[in-house]
């Protein structure tokens, strides 16, 4: 029997049920096909990082913010404003935290290319829901 996709059934990307984490990590690439929205969540979560680390090592409270706040605040409108969807992380917490640190690893590992590798397929597999929002 065919699987039927999330646009099928009429319900946007971002809610439809995978399986494993696998098998939502090439989705979640693709939401982030766009170089400017991959480097705008590396640069958003290593800020925001560097906060909370400063945060921890001088016992400021106000500073462990950094990271979901600083993240957060610069990986969203990145969605909205340079790809034009909705953030996976609506849609998929978990397992879209994990992919962020995934992504960003391959990220400062020097394979951006394979991220949007894996973004192109995918969005060539599923055309309607690529830009679903």
């Amino acid at each position: 029997m065919a699987s039927v996709t999330a646009s099928q059934r009429g319900i946007p990307a971002e809610k439809e049920h995978f399986a494993s984490y696998e098998e939502f990590w090439p989705y979640y690439v693709a939401m982030h096909s766009k170089a400017a929205t991959r480097w705008i969540h590396l640069v958003g979560t290593l800020s925001g990082l560097a906060v909370t680390a400063y945060g921890a090592a001088r016992r400021r409270r106000r500073y462990l913010w950094g990271l979901p706040v600083i993240g957060y605040g610069t990986a969203w409108p990145a969605h909205f404003l340079v790809e034009g969807n909705n953030p996976a992380t609506f849609g998929h917490p978990l397992w879209s935290l994990r992919g962020d640190v995934r992504m960003i690893a391959t990220m400062l590992a020097g394979r951006d290319a394979e991220l949007a590798a894996v973004a192109r397929g995918w969005l060539a597999e599923h055309p309607r829901e690529g830009r679903a929002g």
